[in-house]
């Protein structure tokens, strides 16, 4: 069974997301407009860190056998009895 954390396409939208949630490559002038009280970058920013919890939730429950630990504990279990 290969590790996700091997799998390529993890990597490259987990840097996809920093690079949009960083506001260092935003031009000076990046607060205007206003959204909801912020300024753009700092919108976009949030809106990216909401993005990058989801998909680091996503990955963590479809991607990693979260109950492996658990499975060979059984398993070592059956196999003393």
């Amino acid at each position: 069974m290969k590790e996700p954390i091997k799998k390529k396409w993890i990597w490259i939208g987990l840097v996809l997301i920093i690079l949009v949630i960083v506001p260092w490559y935003y031009p000076d002038k990046a607060v205007e407009p206003i959204i909801l009280g912020f300024p753009f970058w700092a919108f976009l920013s949030g809106v990216f860190s909401l993005v990058l919890c989801g998909y680091l939730s996503w990955l963590c429950t479809h991607e990693w056998n979260i109950v492996e630990d658990f499975e060979e504990e059984e398993k070592r279990k059956v196999d003393e009895k």
